[in-house]
């Protein structure tokens, strides 16, 4: 493992307590930074934080609740310090079916958790980072962001909704010593696939050139370097974690 120096970085990470949002966490740790995990399950979010130890605390948060990210913001620095790092991991697959047989109830859904969720706590975070001149952000999109998945329009608009405010804020604070960036994994075995019918888990599958579902150590380890302080200049990119899929 490389190393990487987060020394006295303080992280947020939703979705924190499972998947890719568990696996950075647990690379931040190593690489010194103090965690806040954000989630929904309270079960799992003590597991996750009692298994990192002393340098991870946890929060309780609907990230669809704007009130209750403000709060989850200012409990986080009472008890870790002044956020400097923000991975956005926390989302929901949604699911399968046409589009003119969506569920509008689902739509709106996956929308509110998926696109709403990301602004409400990029929102609530960035200010703090710009009083202080400095932060990390890593939201983290998907492959479907770029290119659409048949059957889960929904989850591919709020993944394309992800990767345009990406690079819409990373440009707003370009003049901040801020980095916004975006990360579109393909498929990870999480439990995300949970939602998913079998079919369409072969289908994704079927588009990775590697073979091979992505492993959520690789995703940690490409955050990990975008979090640091030695991303100093690249803001408002998208980087790939396809394994060969993405087309541009």
């Amino acid at each position: 493992m490389n190393q990487i120096d987060l020394n006295g970085q303080v992280a947020v990470i939703t979705g924190g307590a499972q998947g890719i949002g568990f696996a950075i966490a647990r690379r931040l740790v190593a690489s010194g930074a103090k965690v806040s995990l954000w989630d929904m399950n309270a079960g799992l979010l003590d597991s996750a934080a009692a298994e990192l130890g002393a340098a991870a605390t946890s929060v309780v948060v609907n990230i669809t609740d704007y009130a209750a990210v403000e709060k989850a913001v200012a409990q986080t620095e009472a008890e870790a310090g002044p956020v400097s790092i923000l991975v956005h991991s926390a989302g929901i697959a949604g699911k399968n079916a046409p589009l003119d047989d969506y569920e509008l109830e689902e739509w709106r859904r996956v929308i509110d958790i998926d696109l709403n969720g990301c602004f409400y706590v990029n929102r609530a975070i960035v200010p703090g980072m710009k009083a202080r001149n400095y932060g990390r952000i890593v939201n983290i999109a998907s492959i479907a962001g770029k290119e659409g998945n048949p059957n889960a329009a929904a989850y591919a608009a709020a993944k394309g909704g992800v990767i345009a405010m990406t690079k819409a804020l990373g440009k707003e604070l370009a003049k901040y010593d801020i980095a916004v960036n975006a990360i579109t994994p393909a498929t990870a075995k999480t439990r995300i696939l949970d939602e998913l019918k079998p079919e369409f888990i072969d289908y994704m599958l079927s588009r990775i050139p590697r073979g091979r579902f992505l492993e959520v150590d690789e995703a940690a380890n490409m955050v990990s370097w975008l979090v640091s302080k030695e991303n100093s200049f690249t803001t408002a990119s998208v980087f790939d974690l396809s394994g060969g899929r993405a087309t541009y």
